[in-house]
């Protein structure tokens, strides 16, 4: 007889494949195709020669005794020094939050597009003092997949960030802002986590259409479940970003030293030194949850809706437990995984019906999602 897993004490089994996908973001070597919306498509280029320079090298270096030796001790040094640094801040939330730029009015700006009664004149000053946000709002307004929104005349281009927020509209900012927050804070420029942003970048997008169709269904505000499932990858995204600047910031400096005492073997075993993505991979699985909640803690937002779905999800509830709001975002999140995990053929049939009998997946849930378009988060 089978034995029920639905929502009680999380099995083993289900954990297993939960990690399995963040192992397959962060550590896997599968390139992924970005969504439609592209992610720093500027480096690709970049990351793509790096990555092949960087297998050359190590190609030689495997064939020389003398240069394997040297290369394993300085990665092995590298990859230590780097790691350190990293366990270091991440034992101390505040300076998480110090380096990596994130403000109050950020959070203040998700918190307050849940509110039904707010107004774009609360919301403009907040807006505008994040540039980098006016700066995403304008060039999405002035794109040719908003023409229809935009003046008559076509060579227009909308620069006042007034206007531009009476062309979107107070719907569409609640589905805007949270969407561009969450790419503001995922690793930028970096030829290192090309793939690795993708990838999440593309399993916070499934988890958010999942979380705005179940809430749809269920006859819930989709705005709180949306804005949770993509803040559900809030801390791994600044963590990783963190990670990768750390890295790049010691890889360098470490490069520059080698080609200043022009010892080629040292640079070229630096050169070939990758990110440690196995060593954060596992930091992800410890901390990333419970610094989504943490860090919000911080920055004085406790008391926040979202704070308390995420801070729901990290306690290791019965699903059965958790609230209607929460239940959607574990949902959401469990059908990006499987969705994710089937592309590559890393669960199989059996685990996918664990995965959806824990979650107490409906068939009436299951064919409304089914019938979703994942490639394509829905803007405007």
């Amino acid at each position: 007889m089978a034995i029920s897993v639905a929502g009680g004490v999380r099995p083993g089994k289900v954990i297993e494949i939960e990690r399995r996908l963040y192992n397959q973001i962060i550590v896997g070597k599968q390139p992924v195709s970005s969504m439609l919306d592209e992610l720093n498509t500027e480096i690709e280029e970049s990351a793509n020669k790096l990555d092949i320079e960087r297998k050359a090298l190590k190609l030689r270096i495997e064939k020389q005794v003398k240069e394997r030796q040297i290369y394993l001790e300085v990665s092995t040094h590298l990859t230590q020094t780097v790691k350190n640094t990293i366990e270091h801040q991440l034992a101390l939330p505040q300076s998480i939050i110090d380096s990596s730029g994130i403000t109050e009015s950020q959070i203040l700006l998700l918190d307050l597009l849940l509110s039904p009664d707010l107004n774009l004149n609360r919301l403009r000053p907040i807006i505008e003092d994040n540039s980098w946000l006016c700066r995403d709002l304008i060039n999405l307004i002035n794109s040719p997949s908003s023409r229809h929104r935009r003046p008559k005349n076509g060579d227009v281009k909308v620069t006042d960030i007034k206007l531009v927020l009476n062309y979107i509209g107070l719907e569409n900012l609640r589905t805007l802002i949270p969407y561009f927050c969450l790419r503001n804070w995922l690793p930028s420029g970096n030829t290192h986590l090309l793939w690795i942003t993708r990838k999440l970048w593309r399993y916070s997008i499934m988890s958010a259409i999942a979380a705005q169709t179940l809430a749809q269904l269920h006859n819930k505000e989709p705005s709180l479940t949306y804005t949770c499932s993509l803040m559900y990858q809030f801390a791994t995204s600044i963590m990783l970003t963190q990670s990768g600047r750390i890295f790049d910031k010691t890889w360098g400096t470490w490069l520059r030293e080698a080609s200043q005492s022009r010892d080629k073997q040292v640079y070229d075993a630096i050169m070939a030194t990758e990110f440690p993505a196995e060593a954060i991979f596992n930091q992800v699985m410890l901390h990333g949850h419970t610094l989504n909640w943490q860090l919000l803690n911080l920055l004085k937002f406790e008391d926040s809706k979202i704070t308390l779905v995420l801070k729901e999800l990290d306690q290791d509830y019965h699903f059965t437990e958790l609230s209607p709001e929460a239940a959607i975002v574990a949902k959401a999140s469990c059908y990006a995984k499987v969705l994710l995990l089937e592309e590559q053929q890393l669960i199989d049939p059996q685990e996918k019906r664990i995965m959806f009998d824990y979650y107490e997946f409906s068939t009436q849930e299951l064919l409304r999602l089914k019938a979703q378009n994942f490639r394509k988060l829905d803007l405007l």
